[in-house]
């Protein structure tokens, strides 16, 4: 199995592979890390990994969103590991994702707006918190390949018809921006991960299905959820959808 030592970036969220995550840094220690990434050559995926937390909370004190309050904000000095106990491996989920940051631009007063890309699933083996920033050494974790006879194409299918039914009972049948089935993927491992992402649901089991062994069972759990999910909302018609379809952006 390889294995890799990477920056590590926890978040009170789950990265799926194929997805992008935009970031909001302004915490010392994750500059750290940016200004670290920013001297590899711009031909070399800038990676790192990020992890949801499992004890402890993101120390920013914004929600969601970049306010410009943020940005005038001074940046907070914390260790490393604070806010994450004496062993911080055990704050974590063990399964994270690699992310790659195609774009990093800084602010004139130093904080930094970063949009990067999930590409693959690892597993923390040890984390290191000695220097300026969390360092995390992961290996790979591939899916299982598929049984023969393999069912997964099958689910996708019918997750994508569940999908689309959670987003008209979530954004309202007159809602326009909803995808129609040419902008789906036809991928199952792909499906598995977008519709894992674009689920309204809670860290723990974003998680469970980020961690799922396989394509195939992901999907299953998947189809089960939105089922679930959507009966839910048909009961709560007041429920405020805009806020619930928004793409978060995450401050640190």
């Amino acid at each position: 199995m390889t294995t890799a030592r990477l920056p590590l970036f926890p978040l009170n969220a789950v990265l799926f592979p194929g997805l992008v995550l935009p970031l909001n840094v302004f915490e010392e220690r994750y500059r750290a890390m940016l200004r670290e990434l920013l001297k590899s050559a711009e031909d070399e995926p800038r990676r790192f990994v990020v992890v949801a937390i499992r004890d402890g909370r993101e120390t920013a004190p914004t929600a969601t969103g970049m306010p410009d309050t943020v940005a005038a904000a001074p940046p907070a000095e914390r260790a490393p590991a604070e806010g994450f106990g004496p062993d911080p491996i055990q704050s974590f989920h063990r399964v994270g994702c690699v992310a790659d940051a195609a774009t990093i631009r800084e602010r004139a007063d130093g904080s930094f707006e970063v949009l990067a890309t999930g590409t693959s699933r690892v597993r923390l083996l040890s984390v290191e918190s000695s220097g300026p920033y969390l360092t995390a050494e992961v290996e790979d974790l591939a899916e299982e390949p598929p049984a023969e006879g393999d069912e997964a194409g099958a689910l996708a299918e019918g997750v994508l018809r569940a999908f689309r039914a959670y987003q008209k009972r979530l954004a309202g049948a007159s809602e326009r921006s909803l995808a129609t089935g040419s902008e789906l993927p036809d991928d199952p491992s792909v499906i598995s991960y977008l519709v894992a992402a674009a689920t309204v649901l809670d860290v723990p089991t974003k998680q469970r299905l980020l961690q799922a062994p396989d394509t195939a069972t992901r999907l299953r759990e998947e189809l089960t959820l939105l089922r679930k999910e959507t009966a839910v909302i048909r009961h709560l018609p007041s429920l405020p959808a805009t806020d619930l379809t928004r793409a978060p952006t995450y401050p640190n």
